[in-house]
């Protein structure tokens, strides 16, 4: 349960030692506040660290890509030649590349790709243009741009997160293919859509704790007959997350377990 408690720490990064006697939790947070708490619950001690871009140190050599139902694939190469071979590998595909960096959303984590596949399924019958997407805790922007590639007209991408705006800027620059995307940091809590800037399709992979507070301003986003997929839920948090969506007058048309997070597609009801 101890991965649960902490994982709802914003910011927090954990790393496990596994020892023959004991496991070694290591957990890197922005403010030494939030450290000197968590060592008045746990103990351990409290060091400050040097800037590291934790989710490249981390990330395994030669990850293979994401393939994502018979539509998307999604490199960590940015390499020129990796990338046009798999445009010869996969000639009927939209390729992508996510190399990872500081931020969440390469696509391989199971929130986001179950995300892809969702959204994938959803718009497979819709007219391309015909249909708009918002991205509310887009990370590196790979919902986003996704979804524009799959057919979006048009799409609004946000973060509460400087680093992730900024990442999620080199991806749009990386890829291309996004004239018609909105980058911008904002706060969920804080923003409401213009007029006229309601999606089709509305894309929220955040923390459970986060969605259940949020869920009056995504449906702000969505447009009467839209569909909101939501992710970022730990299985133990599903039945208490659900609950809080259709109290706030949303209804639940489908939901996937994946390891242990759910995604679920919604509907105003």
């Amino acid at each position: 349960m101890w991965q649960e408690r902490l994982g709802n720490l914003p910011g927090c990064v954990i790393s496990a030692g596994f020892h023959a006697s004991r496991i070694s939790i290591d957990v890197y947070t922005e403010t030494a506040e939030e450290a000197l708490v968590l060592q008045a619950c746990y103990g351990g001690e409290v060091q400050e660290m040097t800037t590291v871009d934790w989710v490249a140190a981390t990330a395994p050599e030669n990850t293979p890509p994401l393939i994502i139902r018979d539509r998307l694939v999604i490199s960590a190469s940015a390499d020129p030649e990796v990338l046009q071979a798999l445009k010869e590998k996969y000639p009927n595909r939209i390729i992508l590349t996510f190399p990872a960096e500081r931020a969440f959303g390469t696509g391989n984590h199971a929130t986001t790709s179950t995300c892809l596949r969702m959204l994938c399924d959803h718009v497979r019958n819709l007219t391309p243009g015909s249909w708009t997407l918002a991205d509310i805790g887009c990370g590196t922007g790979v919902l986003a741009l996704a979804g524009l590639r799959l057919g979006a007209s048009s799409a609004i991408s946000f973060d509460f997160d400087p680093v992730a705006v900024e990442v999620a800027a080199r991806n749009i620059e990386r890829n291309g293919g996004a004239d018609n995307l909105e980058l911008f940091q904002a706060d969920v809590f804080e923003w409401s859509p213009e007029p006229g800037q309601q999606a089709d399709v509305v894309l929220a992979n955040l923390f459970s704790a986060v969605l259940q507070k949020a869920f009056p301003r995504l449906i702000a986003a969505m447009k009467s007959e839209g569909i909101l997929i939501i992710s970022g839920i730990l299985n133990t948090q599903t039945q208490e997350t659900l609950a809080a969506a259709e109290a706030a007058g949303l209804k639940v048309l489908k939901s996937v377990t994946r390891g242990k997070w759910t995604t679920a597609k919604l509907r105003l009801a």
